[in-house]
């Protein structure tokens, strides 16, 4: 039977992964597939990457990481994921596999000019886009996600399809083909995540004069992301 491959591209900070678990136990949480179907590949630590042919769908996860670091983990990544698309694999790639995506199909990733987007977002969605998108049809044209990032999608691969953007990023979905989705926001993680990664940068965040505790009173679930990854799974 074919796999639904999460490609593991980093980990979370050691306390958060003692109370929460990690990147790849959220994510597969919010899939809501059975364990059986699902394969866990850590590339970051240099796991083999699947052929096209063995994966049903693959899900990128998030990452500590820096895209523009380059490190051979992330390239070797990248042309995987050319394969992937050039074989018609359902693909949703999580914030740092946002970034490698959209790199892969000929897009930029690099530091944000205006610096991170942190906590409980609005996301607007382009109805003229998205109104046929197997996966942000379903969604309102507004709705909350929780997003942590400095890096972002620049500039979108030749072709892709704008899905969604938030007052900070331009850039916080599209499609490429009918089958490859990047999302900037973080569908898997919880309210009680999203606060943790708040308290964890507080002090860089004071140093960039944002407030803390105003970022942490915004906080609030967030169920039309995480919708996505139940669309996901379901179109797999």
């Amino acid at each position: 039977m074919k796999k639904l491959c999460m490609i593991k591209l980093g980990t979370t900070y050691a306390d958060m992964k003692s109370r929460f678990g990690d990147f790849e136990h959220w994510t597969q949480n919010g899939l809501d597939a059975p364990g059986a179907f699902v394969r866990i590949v850590d590339a970051e630590n240099g796991q083999r990457l699947p052929a096209p042919e063995k994966c049903a769908g693959a899900v990128l996860t998030g990452s500590h990481a820096m895209a523009t670091d380059n490190a051979e983990w992330t390239v070797r990544t990248e042309n995987w994921l050319k394969e992937l698309l050039h074989a018609g694999v359902p693909i949703l790639g999580i914030c740092y596999g946002h970034h490698l995506l959209a790199r892969a199909a000929g897009g930029k990733a690099g530091y944000h000019p205006q610096g991170r987007e942190v906590g409980t977002v609005e996301v607007r969605v382009f109805p003229g886009a998205a109104g046929s998108d197997p996966l942000f049809a379903a969604l309102p044209q507004r709705f909350f996600a929780h997003a942590t990032h400095s890096q972002t999608v620049l500039k979108l691969p030749p072709g892709a399809v704008h899905l969604a953007e938030s007052d900070h990023d331009p850039n916080h979905a599209f499609r490429i083909g009918g089958r490859a989705w990047g999302v900037q926001f973080h569908p898997e993680f919880s309210a009680e995540i999203m606060r943790a990664y708040i308290q964890k940068q507080a002090q860089e965040l004071i140093h960039e004069g944002r407030s803390p505790e105003r970022l942490l009173q915004n906080v609030t679930p967030t169920p039309e992301a995480a919708a996505i990854l139940s669309a996901f799974v379901r179109l797999c």
